[in-house]
């Protein structure tokens, strides 16, 4: 089990030295920042667990840090406790108007300040379900946000990515190489889609080598595309120089028969509302499988875009 870990992002260093004696002694894990700037470079590195944030600061405020977060696709999920000063209902309402999850006034109480951590937790885990190795949004959140786009009847496309060959990669390199290969697959799609997307493009991982990109028709070839051509590039990478020259792996297939497999390629389904009609998530889950299923059986790398009105098949790859 992981070790919870906690940021703590204050100016105060007698604040940090308190906060920091209370949590360690309750096994938390915990890591400082002085100003608003500094927290936002270390949550790049680390992503803690929880967030307490002092909404006072030079630098870069608290307010400020917690509106950033929550523009992020990636961190908007990280819970944060604001410290406001005593009776400052202006600094606590801010603080949770910015997307904070709760308040302490200073000076607190420890057993208060425990007592809110792990409520703040307990409900983000459940609310969240972010994939532990990615930390990107898990089920829950990617179900809740196409069911956002279905209610709010504008245009969307639904990307799912999917590896090929990835597990005969695994018997073969082993888990901790697998998730290697998760983890950059993962920072592919969220740099590609963050450059060649828009700011309310959503990014999920619905678990093991599957994810989602949430876009609009007008942007989701362009990132499918991009996504290809970094993975294709990459890939290589991510094996022997002997491998690499092949151009192939010998390993078990899926029916457990020795075989020459090709290097790891990623397929895509596109599903959109364009030219029909979507109501509920189960069908664009059934129509992205199908697509899917599509992509995969042409070798290598390739996405499949749903061109269909009604029931008749016309994929575009």
């Amino acid at each position: 089990m992981h070790k919870v870990k906690i940021l703590i992002v204050d100016d105060d260093p007698d604040i940090r030295d308190v906060l920091n004696i209370t949590l360690s002694a309750e096994g938390y894990e915990v890591v400082e920042a002085q100003n608003g700037e500094e927290a936002l470079k270390l949550i790049q590195e680390i992503t803690p667990t929880l967030i307490i944030l002092d909404y006072m600061m030079p630098v870069m405020d608290g307010r400020e840090v917690c509106r950033r977060l929550k523009e992020d696709i990636l961190l908007a999920h990280l819970p944060i406790l604001m410290l406001t000063g005593k009776g400052e209902v202006a600094d606590k309402v801010c603080g949770i108007e910015a997307g904070a999850d709760d308040y302490v006034v200073k000076p607190f109480e420890p057993q208060e300040l425990l007592a809110r951590i792990k409520m703040t937790i307990r409900r983000s885990r459940r609310d969240l379900e972010a994939n532990p190795l990615t930390h990107l949004p898990g089920n829950i959140s990617i179900l809740n946000e196409l069911q956002t786009r279905i209610d709010s009847g504008t245009e969307f496309s639904i990307c799912y990515l999917d590896l090929d060959k990835f597990k005969s990669y695994n018997d073969k390199y082993g888990f901790e190489h697998g998730d290697t290969v998760i983890k950059e697959t993962a920072r592919i799609i969220i740099k590609t889609t963050r450059g060649y997307g828009d700011k309310f493009d959503f990014i999920g991982h619905i678990g093991g080598d599957d994810f989602v990109v949430v876009t609009t028709p007008d942007l989701d070839e362009k990132i499918c595309k991009k996504i290809i051509e970094v993975f294709d590039a990459t890939v290589p990478n991510f094996y022997t120089e002997k491998d690499k020259k092949t151009g192939f792996i010998v390993a078990p297939d899926r029916k457990g028969e020795i075989r020459k497999i090709p290097l790891l390629s990623i397929s895509i389904g596109i599903v959109t509302n364009l030219k029909r009609k979507i109501t509920h998530v189960a069908q664009i889950g059934e129509i992205g499988a199908e697509l899917k299923s599509y992509a995969k059986s042409i070798e290598g790398s390739n996405y499949v875009k749903d061109k269909r009105q009604g029931n008749t098949a016309n994929p575009h790859h």
